[in-house]
């Protein structure tokens, strides 16, 4: 008898992808949130009382590093919402079905990138 191809995960499998993404979740929110204050903080050593000169290159720097981190931040809120989209799945039990093919994502690939929705061989070929 030919062996039937899975359709879904199990409700066991699923249980421990949801584990892998709430744990990746934490991180995540945390490292947003440590972005988010390293935007909004107002430095505690001002340069009032330095040179003007120092004064503005030590604001064209803090600009610079306001905009990284923003890019950054934007970046992790994005990751953030792909995690979430990934819970949803689960709860849906679409979760690790391939948008494209319709066949399982494999567990490992699943495993290094929880919110994929897209099997290695369609993610490759969008790459042509």
């Amino acid at each position: 008898m030919a062996e039937v191809e899975k359709t879904r995960y199990s409700d066991e499998d699923l249980a421990e992808f949801k584990a892998i993404i709430l744990d990746k979740l934490a991180k995540a929110k945390a490292d947003y949130d440590l972005l988010r204050s390293t935007i909004t903080h107002t430095a505690d050593n001002d340069t009032e009382d330095t040179s003007p000169t120092f004064k503005v290159l030590e604001e064209g720097a803090a600009t610079l590093s306001k905009e990284e981190s923003g890019r950054l931040a934007q970046r992790q809120l994005k990751f953030i919402q792909h995690l979430e989209a990934a819970l949803v799945r689960i709860e849906n039990k679409t979760y690790g079905i391939c948008r494209e093919t319709g066949k399982l994502i494999p567990k490992e690939r699943l495993k290094i990138v929880p919110h994929a929705t897209l099997c290695i061989e369609v993610k490759e070929h969008e790459r042509r």
